[in-house]
């Protein structure tokens, strides 16, 4: 089932306003640079694991003087910043997959707009029986 006129005009009304709020973020969700989006974010995961580690051993070293909270703190970047790179690692698409990624995701977010269109409607028709 395909979006009224009314869902049509919002959704173009949120992608401009999405357009002019971050247009570099709206660019990457576009698909267009998608890959130097993730390798940059990998890059600054991997940055920032540095400095949790580069924390980590601070409050080691000062554990005498009570800084111990560091080295939790160093941990606790070091670990986010994993989950960051490797979730990062696994979305970037491969070298030669861009072009043929983008229309692939063009389907499946179709797809998944008509799966939800569907599901609204199923509930919008048990709404409407069961209250009669």
């Amino acid at each position: 089932m395909p979006l009224s006129e009314h869902e049509q005009r919002m959704l173009e009304q949120m992608e401009r306003a999405l357009y002019a709020e971050d247009p570099k973020f709206a660019t990457a969700l576009e698909g267009s640079g998608l890959r130097t989006y993730t390798r940059r974010r990998v890059y600054q995961a991997v940055a920032g694991f540095l400095v949790g580690i580069a924390l980590l051993m601070t409050g080691m070293v000062f554990q005498e003087d009570g800084l111990i909270w560091i080295s939790v703190v160093g941990f606790l970047v070091m670990l986010g910043c994993a989950v960051l790179a490797v979730t990062g690692w696994r979305k970037a698409p491969k070298p030669g997959e861009q072009r043929a990624a983008g229309g692939r995701q063009a389907r499946q977010r179709r797809s998944m707009m008509d799966r939800i269109e569907a599901r609204w409607q199923r509930r919008r028709d048990e709404q409407q029986g069961g209250g009669h």
